[in-house]
């Protein structure tokens, strides 16, 4: 209601002001286009705007702890590859597997001779894979395995991802992750090697994503 109370106001306050400025005009409806008039229609756009306009929220940063722990281990070159909100398939034991899709990545988290490896495998039943080190939401440190797997559609096209595999139902059953949870994967790299850190997250009212 305050959104269409003050886009009425403004349409009131916008209509007032143009009788005054009119009043006694000749032209019959003709509105000429004065620098007054180019004035107002600008400053009543921009209130509009502004109350259209949400804040956006500032970019995602690593949470301390983890900040920390990667500094403890020697780690550097901290990226986020990517956000996403659980699907039922990355908590499902049947599955075993957290899915990361190509189109959703952040940024390059590999390097070129990494993704050469990775894509040199087939299908998910024959495809390499790279074991890296994963700091779970707990800080738990483990080993778990990095594939490129493409998933064939009925229609004959091929949807691409990365995805961790082997150890991803332990992962998920020790930190309790659920469908529709918000998680962050971070990568960072240890003498060049690649590492990468899980991180729980939800949504504050304002829009603020917040550390579990």
């Amino acid at each position: 209601m305050d959104v269409v109370d003050g886009e009425m106001k403004i349409e009131k306050e916008y209509d007032q002001g143009f009788r005054v400025e009119h009043e006694g005009d000749d032209h019959q409806g003709r509105l000429p286009e004065s620098s007054k008039i180019k004035k107002k229609k600008q400053k009543m756009a921009t209130r509009c705007d502004q109350r259209y306009t949400t804040p956006t929220p500032t970019p995602l940063d690593l949470p301390i702890k983890f900040k920390k722990r990667i500094r403890d281990l020697k780690g550097s070159d901290i990226a986020l590859v990517i956000q996403k909100c659980l699907f039922k398939t990355d908590v499902s034991s049947g599955h075993n597997r957290l899915s990361i899709p190509l189109n959703q990545i952040r940024q390059t988290f590999l390097t070129p001779q990494e993704t050469e490896f990775l894509n040199s495998g087939n299908n998910e039943k024959k495809c390499l894979e790279m074991k890296v080190m994963l700091i779970e939401p707990s800080l738990r440190r483990d080993t778990i395995s990095l594939r490129k797997w493409e998933m064939k559609k009925a229609s004959g096209s091929a949807t691409s991802m990365y995805v961790l595999v082997g150890k991803w139902n332990s992962v998920a059953w020790r930190n309790a992750l659920r469908e529709d949870e918000t998680v962050q994967l971070w990568s960072f790299r240890i003498n060049s090697k690649l590492c990468l850190a899980l991180v729980k997250r939800r949504a504050k009212s304002n829009g603020y994503f917040i550390e579990f």
